[in-house]
């Protein structure tokens, strides 16, 4: 009957890795104690024993055998020819425990356990995400998608825990497929109606130091701090490292030999560029390693206006801008200082490497011109437009602009 009802809610979460079983058992005794008081007004002299491989309940009453025609609560006092009739052997002033029928609950009673064990046990279970992921917040998990939409995809943990990568928290090169294991830092956590909203990133600065404290020993134990992190997702970062050791050479330390620690980051990030930078409180050398990987020969300090004006020879200006303008911006927000690059005035301009280009001309064109032998704007410039168009893969429309913005470049000289 009912009683299955009962048995089945049991078993939906006796096995559930979100509620330890000694919690759900006191859910269930307040459940059915709650139930006892609206029947019968008092639970306190009610025993409840709780079968958890079963899932069911025995119910007993406690009540004090009295005189006959004393009884003043049937619920706490039994008369004692009623009390006989049970067990000859008792006499007046005695506890009396007896089982209740499960038959005296209706089917009101069960439907009603039923829906507030539920209940219970759900509002337990998202209290239990809750604190969990909130104590995790900042903490590197691993997920596995399981829906990709639009504006988010759904990932769950290990234990079947929804968590949202929102569009805006996604490194731009991302693609994902349903079954993909990826991994991000645990961003916010909040309730909204009574359920767990849990938000993860990839974007984030937290991100990346938590990867390099997975991949640098020496920074999960101290040795290297991490002062400051400025990121273009999916393009560049700049993290700032210091060690109080003299012995130890964070920046050295933290890529690796042969780049083997930052290598594996850079992977996780789609290939993000990342420049390691040692801290110093010498303003003009902070901007100088800010720019790397551009070579900077001086750097003018202007703090009222906190600006800084930078010089250097002509080909390390397209390194200092980076590609999209990223390098350039990423070291003003790290420095907090407005960065205006200078060429050297001493310089000889009668030829640009082709990398100062690079906003201009894309860097697989540049690329190409390179794979010929060409390094420098002249070298292009000596070619023909058609012996150019033979000896690469690129169109005549192409090769037409290329040579247009060179000679440009040399017009305005």
């Amino acid at each position: 009957m009912e009683l299955t009802n009962l048995v089945d809610s049991f078993a939906e979460f006796k096995d559930s890795k979100n509620i330890d079983r000694e919690t759900l058992m006191k859910i269930l005794e307040d459940v059915y104690k709650a139930m006892l008081v609206k029947k019968y007004g008092n639970a306190d002299n009610f025993d409840i024993i709780i079968n958890p491989d079963r899932g069911d309940f025995d119910i007993y009453c406690n009540r004090v055998i009295v005189e006959d025609g004393t009884v003043e609560n049937e619920n706490t006092q039994i008369a004692y020819s009623d009390a006989i009739k049970i067990a000859p052997d008792f006499e007046i002033g005695e506890d009396l425990s007896e089982l209740i029928p499960f038959s005296e609950f209706g089917r009101r009673d069960i439907l009603a356990i039923r829906q507030t064990l539920v209940s219970k046990v759900q509002e337990y279970e998202r209290t239990a995400i809750f604190n969990k992921y909130n104590e995790k917040k900042g903490e590197v998990i691993v997920a596995e998608v399981h829906q990709v939409w639009k504006r988010e995809v759904m990932l769950l943990d290990e234990e079947g825990v929804e968590l949202s990568l929102p569009k805006e928290e996604q490194i731009a090169s991302d693609f994902y497929r349903k079954g993909d294991t990826i991994k991000s830092v645990v961003l916010s956590v909040t309730m909204r109606n009574g359920v767990p909203k849990i938000i993860v990133s990839r974007v984030s600065p937290i991100f990346l130091e938590r990867l390099f404290e997975q991949e640098v020993p020496e920074i999960y134990d101290g040795l290297i701090t991490i002062k400051d992190i400025v990121r273009q997702p999916g393009e560049r970062a700049k993290v700032v490292v210091e060690s109080y050791d003299d012995r130890i050479d964070p920046v050295g330390t933290c890529v690796g030999m042969k780049g083997s620690r930052i290598h594996g980051i850079v992977r996780e990030l789609r290939n993000e560029n990342i420049d390691v930078i040692m801290y110093t409180t010498n303003t003009e050398l902070y901007i100088s390693r800010a720019l790397n990987p551009a070579k900077v020969d001086s750097v003018k300090i202007h703090p009222n206006e906190k600006r800084a004006d930078v010089y250097m020879n002509p080909d390390q200006v397209s390194l200092a801008i980076g590609k999209g303008g990223f390098n350039i911006r990423l070291a003003t927000k790290l420095t907090g200082y407005n960065i205006e690059i200078y060429r050297n005035e001493d310089v000889n301009y009668d030829d640009v490497l082709l990398e100062e280009f690079s906003d201009e001309i894309e860097s697989w064109i540049i690329d190409v011109l390179k794979s010929i032998g060409c390094d420098t704007a002249k070298d292009v410039l000596a070619i023909s437009a058609s012996d150019l168009e033979q000896r690469t893969d690129l169109e005549l429309e192409t090769i037409k602009e290329v040579l247009a913005i060179l000679k440009a470049e040399f017009e305005e000289e």
